[in-house]
């Protein structure tokens, strides 16, 4: 066993090891298969025999954790079931110990100093170490088949023991228990170290992460004909794919069992697909955007009732903003599932305007007015052509269309200005654009 033992009432901690007689672990295994208190193991036959001992390796206290677990491989059902009866003699004369050594300062309270607390600390961790030993054997034995009823018996009584002594333990204990695991190399400095390297080792993922995305974002962006959004959704997904890995290997590395957890969202994965299953709808809606590819980020689109700027596409919705500057999200089912207007899809676009003349007016002045004034602005294309015809007769005036084209950056300028300069050039020329009118006669009855 470790006890810690403070030397010389300094403030440093020694460690004594008192090593137990090599002939005790095996009188404590012997006793415990020929005692008739429920322990001997019998098979049926002709006649009662009890099963061989343990080997001395197996109930050995102080064989290391790795060779212990080796040793615990090839060991049949039969062959565990009178070692976790020894071991179970072992955990409880180390907490007999224990116990005498509480009664002792409960009966001489003048006894209870620092020396006598750490000498009681010493023996619980040596008594925390055949506990993990102990649990072992159970562990064993229970994947090969032994029986429930004492399996659960071994378990109780460790959880029972220590559940009773963190009752009993004075604060003075307990603190002294506390202070003791947190110096042990297999307590709270193999917790500190644990927690370094996950911090570390999170930092370094980072890091990579990081430089691995930047990577792939400049490989990305030299493959032709492949959106924005496709861009970002694969680097994006480049990097979590690389932090989650990094941090598997990670915690695999600490001795973390991470099966459970892959067998935890194996087995979830089917309840979770009904669970989310309009977030599933647009996480497909939204791959479906980014490889046909409707539209791009920094483009007007018209979807879902609502005009406005792609800002971005994330994997469930599309976020865009209205030129009032409001930010609406759009889930991505709604997005994919109804008609969608690119406006800016294209490099062009013809202004559709409208200018009306009054019915006294030269047909042919307005006309030479309005081509001057559509030719002479900087920003109308030449090719195509503007197209300016009388189109409509209609109830007040005679509508003439006016239909250039200009670049699609430049569209609402465009707009704009020919809408302020057609008014002007109108009445400079004489000529009148008349608003809604509505002539009344009157007649008399037998005029």
């Amino acid at each position: 066993m470790t006890l810690r033992r403070k030397r010389g009432g300094g403030a440093r901690w020694g460690t004594i090891r008192r090593r137990a007689p090599p002939v005790r672990a095996w009188t404590l295994a012997f006793m415990c298969l020929l005692g008739s208190s429920g322990w001997l193991h019998a098979q049926a036959g002709d006649a009662e025999t009890s099963a061989p001992p343990p080997a001395p390796a197996l109930i050995d206290t102080q064989v290391s954790i790795e060779e212990f677990s080796h040793r615990l491989v090839p060991l049949t059902r039969d062959e565990l079931d009178p070692l976790a009866r020894a071991w179970l003699e072992i955990v409880r004369s180390a907490t007999e110990e224990i116990a005498e050594r509480q009664i002792a300062l409960i009966r001489d309270p003048s006894r209870a100093n620092e020396a006598s607390f750490a000498a009681i600390s010493g023996l619980i961790d040596a008594r925390t170490e055949l506990f993990v030993r102990y649990g072992m054997v159970i562990d064993a034995l229970q994947s090969k088949g032994g029986e429930e009823a004492f399996i659960s018996e071994l378990r109780a009584y460790r959880n029972a023991v220590v559940f009773e002594e963190a009752i009993l333990a004075s604060p003075r204990a307990i603190a002294m228990a506390f202070l003791s695991w947190l110096t042990r190399l297999d307590g709270g400095l193999a917790v500190a170290l644990d927690l370094g390297v996950i911090v570390a080792a999170f930092l370094a993922l980072l890091i990579l992460s990081r430089t691995v995305r930047g990577l792939t974002a400049r490989w990305i962006a030299r493959v032709p004909n492949i959106s924005k959004l496709l861009q970002a959704f694969a680097v994006a997904a480049i990097y979590w794919v690389v932090l989650v890995i990094g941090l598997v290997f990670v915690l695999a590395a600490i001795g973390v069992n991470v099966t459970p957890l892959f067998a935890m969202i194996g087995g979830a994965s089917f309840i979770l697909a009904f669970a989310f299953q309009d977030t599933l709808g647009n996480l497909a809606s939204g791959l479906m955007i980014m490889v046909n590819r409707p539209f791009d980020e920094g483009d007007y689109v018209q979807v879902a009732g609502v005009g406005g700027t792609v800002q971005s596409v994330s994997i469930v919705a599309t976020t865009v903003i209205t030129p009032d500057n409001q930010v609406i999200v759009i889930p991505n089912k709604n997005v994919w599932g109804n008609v969608i207007t690119n406006v800016t899809a294209s490099e062009t676009r013809r202004i559709d305007l409208v200018f009306g003349i009054s019915y006294d007016d030269s047909i042919e002045d307005a006309e030479r007015v309005i081509i001057q004034i559509v030719r002479s602005h900087p920003r109308v294309l030449q090719e195509p052509a503007p197209m300016i015809r009388v189109h409509e007769l209609g109830a007040s005036s005679v509508n003439f269309i006016c239909r250039p084209w200009a670049r699609t950056s430049d569209y609402w300028d465009v707009y704009w200005d020919l809408t302020h300069q057609m008014k002007t050039a109108l009445e400079n020329a004489g000529l009148s654009i008349p608003y809604p009118q509505q002539d009344v006669h009157i007649r008399r009855k037998g005029a």
